[in-house]
């Protein structure tokens, strides 16, 4: 296994540096294997999310769809992949951002009876209550 940064992903999904994109599909479908899978921590998940947004100006459609295809590569080994999942399905129901689902979403798994927040936006998330 080999771990991926979040530049690598993202080269990969977004296709838009000649070289970089190049060497990314290289890796990544060349490869990468089931059996030699490459590694996304769910911080590299979060900051490509994150940047998709904020730096590409994805919209949240676009962004679940690169998550999703993400979650389904054979060759890829995510972290808390359940927990990326659930994120990505309140993102694709409109219920929040991205980062803030799978905070909720690490909280619940790690037994938190709910996630004090100031962030309105992260209220209209399931286990989030105002402090």
């Amino acid at each position: 296994m080999i771990g991926l940064d979040t530049n690598v992903l993202l080269r990969y999904l977004m296709q838009d540096d000649p070289v970089q994109s190049s060497r990314a599909t290289e890796l990544i479908e060349g490869r990468l294997t089931e059996d030699n899978p490459g590694f996304l921590s769910i911080v590299a998940v979060a900051e490509i999310a994150w940047v998709l947004k904020r730096a590409y100006r994805l919209t949240d459609a676009q962004i679940v769809a690169a998550l999703e295809r993400m979650v389904e590569a054979d060759v890829l080994v995510i972290e808390n992949t359940q927990e990326v999942i659930t994120a990505t399905a309140l993102l694709k129901a409109g219920r929040g951002a991205f980062a803030d689902a799978l905070i909720g979403a690490r909280g619940a798994k790690a037994g938190c009876a709910r996630t004090a927040t100031f962030d309105k936006g992260a209220l209209r998330l399931p286990g989030f209550a105002p402090v």
